[in-house]
């Protein structure tokens, strides 16, 4: 009784703590779903436009497309700051693939002076927050004269320490008795990198994309720090800032808009971030 009592309860707070978790989406998906005078009716007191207190109905009372229409046809600056999104997260992600990957596997399967030392940089780099680094950053961009461009935000993410650190972990986990085999067959290095270290450390390689998407994809300081007197060259996760309260409705429906990515992504690579959690538990 006392075990079923413990599992019961354990069950609600997990389920309390899930609906907790839910509620802001729930919001952003009910709100644009409704008509601006109703969502000013519900949170009108937090922008000093009624008195009283703020409120949220589970349900619209009066459900409307109106807030995506308005977004989708008469909002053009949405479709800029897409594709500018685009621009900056796909060539940061190719880039990643293309240097973080070999340089973890570097660090996985090689034995060289200083390798420790190095590797401990790279930690340092990585747990930096862009506050520390922000001044520094600025100073190279604009010696380099690439402030207000895309490349400002392009450059300094392509060698982030962050995906070295988790694909090296991955890399780290393929059998040594693996390589050896190999070996004596008489792969080279680099069919040991292309045919061996890849297909098996996919899950770490595919973790690394899909949490740097979901990074870059909603980024906002760096486009603010590096995109100050270019606009028009930012992404989407500032279009929001940019809606005045007067069509706090688009806010709602952009939020959506802007979630659907991040959400696709997350789902699809899912099962990799899984295979990667219990790949690291492997030992040879």
């Amino acid at each position: 009784m006392k075990y079923k009592l413990r599992e019961e309860i354990k069950t609600t707070l997990l389920i309390g703590l899930t609906l907790l978790v839910w509620i802001p989406l729930w919001m952003i998906l009910s709100g644009s779903l409704m008509g601006e005078s109703e969502i000013v009716q519900n949170v009108g007191p937090v922008f000093n436009q009624s008195k009283g207190m703020a409120d949220w109905t589970l349900f619209p009372q009066y459900l409307t497309m109106r807030p995506f229409v308005k977004l989708l046809f008469d909002s053009p600056n949405f479709f800029i700051m897409f594709w500018n999104s685009c621009i900056q997260v796909i060539p940061i992600l190719i880039g990643q693939l293309l240097i973080a990957t070999p340089a973890a596997w570097g660090f996985a399967r090689y034995e060289f002076r200083g390798k420790n030392i190095l590797f401990f940089l790279y930690i340092i780099l990585m747990v930096l927050p862009f506050q520390v680094t922000m001044v520094s950053s600025y100073l190279v961009l604009y010696r380099f004269k690439l402030i207000d461009t895309h490349l400002s935000i392009i450059l300094p993410n392509i060698f982030s320490a962050f995906p070295v650190f988790i694909m090296t972990k991955f890399f780290k986990t393929i059998p040594k008795s693996l390589i050896e085999a190999a070996k004596l067959d008489g792969a080279n290095e680099g069919y040991l990198f292309l045919k061996v270290g890849i297909p098996l450390g996919k899950s770490g390689i595919f973790s690394a994309l899909v949490l740097g998407f979901i990074e870059y994809w909603n980024a906002i300081e760096q486009p603010i720090t590096f995109l100050v007197r270019k606009k028009n060259l930012w992404p989407l996760s500032l279009y929001i800032s940019s809606i005045t309260t007067e069509k706090i409705g688009v806010a709602f429906s952009a939020s959506v808009i802007i979630l659907i990515p991040t959400l696709l992504i997350f789902l699809y690579g899912q099962k990799y971030l899984e295979q990667g959690i219990a790949a690291s538990g492997l030992k040879e």
